[in-house]
C-alpha cells in the first residue's frame, strides 16, 4: 500500500477523519497544535465540523453534546489542558458517551515546559476525574501505530460506550514518519453508524427537547448498580483487552519495561546491547489501561535478573503496575528523565551495564 510522509499530530487527525470522526472541538496548546490545525483544514472537506472552543472546558462539553447525537467526536489537548477537561470526561463516563481524547503529554506538574514528557500515566490510568471511572488507554510507539490505534479507538469507544484515550507525547506529535493510512469510511457507513446509535440510545428525532432513549440504561438500577456494572466492564477489559509487545523476551536475562516513545528508544539500546552479547529484551504495553499484567507475571524470576523501568517521568509512574504484576519477585530498577528531557539510548545502555556489573 502507498505510504505518506506525515507529522504525528496530522496523521492522528487524518486517521480519525477516515474512521468517521465528524466533530472536533479543541483549544490551542503546544505541543498538540498540529492536531486541531489539521482538523480545521480537513473537516470542511468532509462535511464535518471543527470548533475552536473558548476553553478546554467548553471543548470537552461540545464533543459530549455531539456524541449524544451519535456523531463520532474527538478532542485533543496537552497535559494541563487535559486536566481541565477532567470534569467533562467524567460526565461522558457517567453517560457512557463514546468519545475519543488525544493527550499529547508535556512536562509538568502545572503548566510545565512545552516539550514532550511521560508524566500523565497516573492521570490517564488511575484517576482522570471524580467517581472512580476508567478510560481505555492506547499507547503507541510510532506514528504508524498512532494512526492504527486512532482508527480503532472509535470502534472501541462505541463497543463499550466509554471514553477512549490515545496517550502520546510531544515528540510523537511533531516527528515525521512514513505511514500507510487506513481506508476512509463512506458517508453511507458513517450515517448508518449514527442511525444505529440514535435508534439504540442516543438523542433521536423527537420534537422539542424530549429524548426518546435513555442515555445510560445502567442507571435504571440506581447509582450503586451503575457503578457495579461499570466495574464489571473494567474487569472484563483486564481479562479480554490487554495488548502488548514481547521484544526479544524468550532468552532475556534483563527486561526493559517501557511504553510509547521510551520503548521506541529502548529498542535502539537493545540492539546495541545484543550486539555486545547482553541478553536484554522488553515488554511494551500497547494498552496502559487495561495494563498487560499477564505479560510481566509470566516472566521467570529464576532467569530475569532485573526489570529496568524506562520512563520520561520523575517520580516514575508505570513502575507501580510492573511491580504489582511481578508481585515484587523480580527486582525493579530505574532509568529516568523528566521535565521534557528526552531519554537517550546511550543512557539506557549505560544503566544496564552499570546494574549488571554490580
Amino acid at each position: 500500500m502507498e505510504k505518506t510522509f506525515m507529522k504525528g499530530g496530522e496523521a492522528i487527525s487524518e486517521a480519525a477523519i477516515r474512521a468517521g470522526c465528524r466533530f472536533f472541538a479543541g483549544y490551542p496548546i503546544t505541543p498538540q497544535n498540529e492536531v486541531p490545525e489539521y482538523f480545521s483544514r480537513r473537516m470542511p472537506e468532509v462535511n464535518g465540523v471543527f470548533i475552536q472552543g473558548e476553553s478546554e472546558v467548553a471543548s470537552i462539553n461540545m464533543i459530549n453534546g455531539a456524541a449524544f447525537g451519535g456523531t463520532r467526536s474527538m478532542t485533543s489537548s496537552a497535559s494541563c489542558g487535559i486536566s481541565l477537561k477532567a470534569e467533562g470526561v467524567s460526565v461522558a463516563a457517567a453517560n457512557h458517551l463514546p468519545i475519543v481524547i488525544c493527550n499529547v503529554q508535556r512536562a509538568g506538574p502545572g503548566v510545565g515546559p512545552i516539550v514532550g514528557s511521560q508524566q500523565d500515566y497516573w492521570l490517564s490510568t488511575k484517576a482522570y476525574g471524580n467517581g472512580g471511572f476508567k478510560l481505555f488507554v492506547l499507547a503507541p510507539e510510532s506514528v504508524q501505530e498512532a494512526v492504527d490505534m486512532t482508527y480503532e479507538a472509535f470502534d472501541i469507544a462505541e463497543k463499550y460506550r466509554n471514553p477512549v484515550m490515545l496517550l502520546v507525547d510531544g515528540i510523537q506529535s511533531i516527528m515525521m514518519e512514513p505511514v500507510v493510512l487506513p481506508p476512509m469510511l463512506s458517508d453511507e457507513e458513517i450515517a448508518a453508524k449514527k442511525a444505529k446509535i440514535k435508534a439504540e440510545w442516543g438523542c433521536g428525532d423527537s420534537t422539542g427537547r424530549t429524548v426518546k432513549h435513555p442515555l445510560n440504561p445502567k442507571r435504571a438500577g440506581g447509582q450503586m448498580e451503575m457503578n457495579r456494572l461499570d466495574w464489571e466492564m473494567y474487569e472484563g477489559w483486564k481479562r479480554d483487552e490487554p495488548r502488548w509487545e514481547d521484544y526479544f523476551v524468550d532468552d532475556a536475562e534483563v527486561i526493559i519495561a517501557a511504553y510509547g516513545i521510551s520503548a521506541r528508544i529502548a529498542k535502539s539500546a537493545i540492539a546495541i546491547l545484543r550486539r555486545e552479547g547482553v541478553k536484554v529484551g522488553m515488554v511494551r504495553p500497547k494498552t496502559v489501561f487495561p495494563f498487560p499484567t499477564e505479560a510481566y507475571a509470566k516472566l521467570d524470576p529464576a532467569k530475569v535478573k532485573f526489570i529496568l523501568n524506562v520512563e520520561m517521568s520523575m517520580p516514575p509512574q508505570m513502575i507501580e503496575d510492573v511491580q504489582a504484576a511481578v508481585q515484587f519477585n523480580i527486582p525493579n530498577e530505574l532509568c529516568l528523565t523528566s521535565g521534557g528531557t528526552i531519554m537517550g539510548r546511550d543512557t539506557i545502555v549505560e544503566k544496564v551495564k552499570e546494574l549488571l556489573n554490580k
